[in-house]
């Protein structure tokens, strides 16, 4: 995935998270509540993995 997309889709789910988490705790639903959780923690595998494709593995450095 290209650096901008990734990015992109970080943002995207970081303010869906928010938004979850506030109309969340505005109607008392732990079930929208959960979802925004959910979305945060896709968010930090999208950023892992494309942290972990942009650099070379050490065994692979000349």
């Amino acid at each position: 995935m290209r650096p901008y997309l990734t990015a992109v889709a970080v943002v995207a789910l970081f303010v869906l998270e928010v938004l979850g988490v506030l109309l969340g705790g505005a109607d008392d639903s732990p079930g929208l509540q959960g979802i925004g959780g959910l979305l945060v923690l896709g968010a930090i595998a999208l950023v892992v993995r494309a942290v972990r494709r942009g650099r070379p593995h050490p065994s692979h450095a000349r």
